[in-house]
């Protein structure tokens, strides 16, 4: 089993100078990206925000809300052109890992992919999986993990298309604590999707109670940003 990181990635991972910068695209709705990613990440890294609006101006999570928000992130991103940004992320975990008529511009990650990046650099091939989706959509990102070679020994979903602002943490973790003690045994890490529910608080004291790495949406995006290469514009 992978050791068990510190929640925070350490500062000296910035090199020094100049900060790094990484635009983020939010989903309209969404509250808890620009609360938790600041303090997740190291310092000298510096985020640029821009709000989507999906043409839908919906805010529960299907096709619409889906294709809305990609499509919405071609002008999100060219209202950040004039800063010199390292990276820019999609700050939507479910528009990565969902199909749709409307791709991901080119040179936008999204939260899935930054999910998907920690994984790896964890090492972490098995995995449980919480999230306050439907459950459809929780089975979705599974079966897109496995394609990515990464195995969801168990997963446990709110069945929520919207209100990702109202969960607890607390909620967020009792569901967490839910699943199957074996699965939470064996897995390598445990991943909680979605960057639109509060989850920073839970992350050090989960890990230290399961003791693995606890692995938000949130997080991976700061991990992801704290380990771009500067200079490397999107």
């Amino acid at each position: 089993m992978p050791s068990r990181p510190d929640q925070r990635t350490a500062a000296s991972l910035t090199g020094g100078g100049r900060p790094r910068r990484v635009g983020v695209l939010v989903p309209w709705a969404n509250v808890a990206i620009e609360e938790e990613l600041p303090l997740l990440a190291p310092d000298g890294v510096v985020f640029h925000y821009a709000r989507l609006v999906p043409a839908s101006r919906t805010t529960a999570i299907d096709s619409r809300f889906w294709d809305g928000l990609r499509a919405a992130a071609t002008d999100g991103a060219d209202s950040l052109r004039h800063i010199p940004l390292d990276g820019l992320l999609l700050g939507c975990t479910s528009a990565g890992f969902t199909p749709g008529t409307t791709p991901v511009p080119e040179g936008v990650a999204t939260a899935f992919d930054a999910l998907l990046a920690e994984l790896t650099r964890l090492g972490a091939r098995r995995i449980v999986l919480a999230t306050p989706y439907p459950d459809d959509v929780t089975r979705t990102e599974a079966n897109a993990l496995h394609t990515h070679g990464v195995k969801v020994l168990a997963c446990a979903s709110l069945g929520l298309a919207d209100g990702y602002p109202d969960v607890a943490p607390a909620r967020a973790r009792d569901l967490v604590l839910s699943m199957p003690g074996d699965a939470l045994d064996q897995a390598d890490a445990v991943v909680l999707s979605c960057t639109g529910w509060r989850t920073q608080p839970i992350l050090s004291e989960l890990a230290h109670q399961l003791d693995r790495p606890v692995v938000s949406s949130v997080s991976a995006m700061a991990a992801y940003a704290a380990h771009l290469k500067q200079g490397a514009n999107p």
